[in-house]
């Protein structure tokens, strides 16, 4: 038996890696990374979500690799965030970046308890969800 601990990355396939760097670094406060073979990835706390581009890279071009999912689709994946200011702000912020919110803020049950959510799209339309925990 495994005893998993945490999630170190996810992997986002995106369209355009350099309009999800903008998004994710000017929007939501993340920091680009490269790293290996110019791959690219953005950081925040301790996590990190790689990028790959929907167009396989050249075999031995920058940011090319082999293991990738088994159908890497932009726009596939569904995130939440836990963030440090309020849905008020977070609602704000949104408005003030020009990024329309989908739906809240709502009460949602997070990994430790209930949190506060408001659900955004990213620039390839995956669902992010940037959430605080309720009484914490």
């Amino acid at each position: 038996m495994l005893t998993p601990l945490r999630l170190d990355h996810v992997v986002l396939t995106c369209r355009d890696v350099a309009a999800t760097i903008r998004f994710y670094t000017e929007v939501l406060g993340m920091r680009e990374v490269t790293f290996g073979n110019g791959r690219k990835a953005l950081s925040f706390g301790q996590q990190k979500i790689n990028l790959h581009a929907a167009a396989p890279a050249a075999p031995g071009a920058a940011g090319d690799i082999a293991a990738v999912a088994t159908r890497p689709t932009p726009g596939s994946a569904d995130l939440c965030l836990i963030v440090a200011e309020a849905p008020a702000v977070v609602v704000a912020h949104l408005a003030a970046c020009g990024v329309p919110v989908e739906t809240g803020p709502v009460v949602r049950t997070g990994a430790l308890g209930p949190i506060e959510s408001v659900y955004i799209r990213d620039p390839d339309g995956n669902l992010i969800e940037l959430s605080r925990y309720v009484d914490r």
